[in-house]
């Protein structure tokens, strides 16, 4: 069974960081890609940043590119170090994986998600 565990959320002043963290279990069948995505009150799941099984190739939304950085183990474990960050970052952060590229990024191709870990951000 797979699990998908985030942690890390949290108050944040804008302009300050924050590192979320992705406990994945049961990944075991297949190179997954590892997905982060992002909800906003009354807004859709938006996708965030993307990293391929072999940490080699990641993806940014362009909301987060340059301030954001995805990276992960072996084991499917994620981490998502947001800096610099925005009041319009608030959101519920949740974790996601899929056995597709880093470029597909639609919430529909995800095979697996998390429950999430809101992060709010104080201007």
């Amino acid at each position: 069974q797979v699990q998908l565990v985030e942690s890390g959320g949290g108050l944040v002043q804008a302009g300050g960081s924050l590192r979320l963290s992705c406990a994945a279990s049961g990944l075991t069948v297949g190179p997954y890609t590892m997905d982060w995505f992002r909800q906003s009150p009354g807004k859709g799941r938006r996708f965030v940043a993307s990293i391929n099984w072999s940490g080699r190739s990641t993806y940014y939304a362009d909301s987060v590119k340059g301030r954001f950085t995805i990276s992960r183990d072996n084991n499917g474990n994620t981490d998502l170090e947001m800096n610099n960050l925005k009041s319009e970052d608030t959101a519920v952060y949740y974790c996601a994986a899929h056995s597709g590229a880093t470029t597909d990024i639609g919430a529909g191709a995800m095979e697996y998600w998390g429950k999430g870990t809101l992060v709010t951000v104080s201007s």
